[in-house]
């Protein structure tokens, strides 16, 4: 498929995980792609793997205003347009709101949740121009709670309504915004988990599919709601779990 010839797509957090597998499904299809981040080797070893003169990288901390603000004016200076929008980037902390940190909490909250509003927000004006599509990476800890998880939790939910108040404020300006909300995937952050046998079983239990899911998974689903075969999907917050959120919270019986 080429559903994004001629497209412009910014993915931030695009070095790794979640973010690289969309960078690299979206060039796939055709698409010149923004790779964003804040480690500019792993955005390089990514920009190796793709067509040149469709990619740039660019080094933005998505906390930071004023490097949104460069992020966009270097895309449209390079491009000329922004089609798409991927606000992925994200840190999750783990401890209980009385063990983490304030810094804690000021960095989530900074990067996960401020980072989609400063993206957002700028992007906004370029999107109406080509009817484009923001898509947010949130995550079943945006529509439930976790143990050891809160600052995550709370930033992550707070994404999950931005995504739809934010898709009921600009479908009229043509632009559609959809979040994906995947449970334990594959990815830097979560290599502790996959290395830990008893947790990893305690997973398989609890989701239908009895695994994680991959990388390009998630990206799949992202590209889909960025696409025109999403044309009508707005303001929805997709869960990519293996049926996790299926589940009542009851114990298997059997």
């Amino acid at each position: 498929m080429h559903r994004f010839n001629d497209k412009v797509v910014i993915v931030t957090g695009a070095g790794s995980g979640i973010g690289e597998a969309t960078a690299r499904r979206f060039a796939a299809e055709g698409a010149s792609v923004v790779l964003a981040g804040r480690t500019r080797s792993k955005l390089d070893k990514v920009a190796a793997g793709l067509p040149e003169g469709k990619k740039l990288v660019r080094v933005t901390d998505v906390s930071v205003l004023a490097e949104v603000e460069g992020l966009v004016q270097d895309t449209l200076k390079t491009f000329g347009r922004i089609d798409v929008l991927i606000n992925n980037a994200a840190v999750a902390p783990v401890g209980k709101v009385t063990e983490a940190s304030v810094d804690d909490w000021r960095q989530v909250m900074a990067i996960n949740l401020d980072g989609v509003f400063y993206c957002s927000r700028i992007a906004i004006p370029e999107l109406i121009k080509t009817g484009g599509s923001i898509v947010n990476v949130s995550s079943v800890s945006g529509l439930g709670g976790d143990w050891g998880l809160s600052f995550y939790n709370a930033a992550k939910g707070a994404v999950t309504n931005f995504t739809r108040a934010l898709a009921m404020d600009h479908g009229r300006d043509g632009i559609r915004v959809n979040a994906v909300c995947p449970s334990l995937t594959r990815t830097d952050m979560t290599e502790d988990i996959y290395g830990n046998v008893k947790l990893m079983e305690k997973f398989r239990q609890r989701i239908p599919m009895a695994r994680g899911a991959e990388p390009e998974e998630v990206a799949d689903v992202i590209a889909f709601l960025a696409s025109h075969d999403a044309r009508f999907v707005n303001g929805v917050n997709l869960p990519i779990d293996g049926g996790l959120t299926a589940s009542n919270g009851q114990p298997r019986m059997a």
